[in-house]
């Protein structure tokens, strides 16, 4: 039996799918991309794919979600044509998301140990500093399991309140702390010699440096960074008012996710730059070379990392939240289970994943968990990165621009949009987004 589901405020959609696409994709992912591929040249390649393709699939996922107004197998389901019902089975990329969590979540835990490291002492030094983070991760797994399960008691209680007490409530507080500490930061970083120079960096693109390989990494960041093929933004726009403009909402939360990840990135690279770092550490980026700069401050330092972790902590919460939300609604929906069940069953799940991903990556256990040379948490992370993501956003693409009744897009989008935009959508989504998504997974499966 189908329980109904409850709706979000306009405002609270749009922070809450805010918090869906904003994670540490735009703080972490995002800073440390750019400095690898040179710049400027990689964020205008990136900003140009994130408006074609990254925004054109949001807004599609979001008219499945909005119309169907059920858990992601039900709206494929509900308004595919008669003889197209095979399409539910589209909407099982909700599972998605729980793949996700079992090594996301192990990142969170990471986070709020670096905020403990913010209290007790920063590294000094470059292996000081390598030491520090090694140290968690190859020899603490004790620890990490501690951290991953705080993060998911965290995720499980705001979800045991449901879309308005639980997901819209904990971002509408959530997501304006993540923007008030980012722009705290940046007021502070304009102040450095070194924000010229990360402004310079970022937007003054020097093509010499855009090979096929940036584009490539470029295109790809602007897909996965909106969290779209995994159903949390379908699940989210299931709970959206009748009448509410998803062109307008996709638009802006596609604005915010693009703002806070420039705003990140302009952080970080002025930090980096006022001190002599090197922007292109790639992952190490956050955990190895800020920490040590942040030393290098003093007292005001040792703050400005604690809010620097505590906005990551933020976004990665915020982001997890909705990872989970679309097998809680299914459950719900299509099970008729209570949702506290609902909630308690998809946490343990992921959690008791996320144990054996951490014993895949620590000394004394990594060699039971390791298959084909690649531990659990690089073959789970390769699986999304390279096949379900994808394969969902292909299907996402697919699906509105070839099985779904254009007079039904139409209805949705037309009268937002305009004749002339909504055609460019349109032939984005019927061609170019998947087209973009293929080529990208063949080229992650050729590394």
């Amino acid at each position: 039996m189908n329980q109904q589901i409850a709706k979000f405020s306009r405002i609270g959609f749009v922070l809450s799918a805010t918090g869906a696409a904003v994670g540490l994709g735009n703080i972490w992912k995002f800073p440390y991309i750019t400095g690898v591929y040179g710049g400027g040249a990689f964020v205008m390649v990136y900003l140009v794919t994130i408006l074609l393709i990254g925004a054109s699939l949001l807004i599609a996922e979001m008219v499945i979600g909005k119309r169907g107004q059920k858990d992601c197998v039900g709206s494929f389901e509900e308004i595919a044509p008669k003889n197209a019902k095979g399409w539910k089975y589209a909407g099982l990329m909700l599972f998605t998301g729980l793949v996700i969590m079992t090594f996301y979540s192990v990142v969170i835990g990471w986070i709020f140990y670096y905020i403990y490291i913010s209290f007790i002492g920063l590294p000094t030094n470059l292996q000081d500093a390598k030491d520090t983070f090694d140290a968690l991760y190859s020899n603490s797994a004790a620890l990490q399991i501690v951290l991953h399960l705080f993060s998911v008691v965290f995720v499980a209680v705001v979800l045991l309140g449901g879309i308005k007490k639980g997901i819209e409530k904990t971002n509408l507080i959530l997501i304006p702390l993540l923007l008030f500490i980012l722009l705290g930061l940046l007021v502070y970083a304009i102040n450095f010699d070194g924000f010229t120079k990360a402004v310079d960096f970022m937007f003054a693109p020097d093509f010499s440096k855009l090979n096929s390989e940036a584009i490539i990494r470029a295109v790809g960041h602007s897909f996965f960074t909106l969290s779209i093929g995994v159903g949390s933004i379908m699940t989210y726009a299931a709970a959206l008012p009748k009448h509410s403009n998803i062109y307008k909402a996709g638009m802006m939360v596609a604005f915010m996710d693009t703002l806070i990840a420039l705003i990140a990135g302009l952080v970080i690279f002025s930090f980096l730059f006022e001190f002599g770092g090197a922007p292109d550490k790639g992952p190490g980026l956050v955990f190895v070379s800020l920490p040590i700069i942040f030393a290098k401050l003093g007292t005001i330092g040792t703050a400005i990392a604690l809010v620097f972790f505590l906005a990551m902590a933020v976004a990665g919460l915020t982001s997890a939240i909705s990872l989970v939300e679309p097998t809680v609604m299914y459950l719900e929906q299509r099970l008729g289970w209570f949702r506290k069940k609902a909630v308690i069953v998809s946490s343990g799940v992921y959690f008791v994943v996320g144990v054996l991903v951490i014993f895949s990556i620590s000394n004394g256990y990594k060699e039971f968990f390791t298959f084909g040379g690649k531990s659990l948490f690089d073959l789970l992370e390769f699986s999304v990165d390279s096949f379900l993501m994808p394969l969902g956003g292909v299907l996402i693409a697919l699906f509105v621009g070839f099985v779904l009744k254009r007079d039904i897009v139409e209805g949705e989008l037309l009268g937002h949009m305009g004749n002339g935009v909504f055609k460019i959508w349109y032939f984005s989504i019927r061609y170019i987004a998947p087209i973009a998504v293929l080529f990208l997974a063949y080229n992650a499966l050729k590394v």
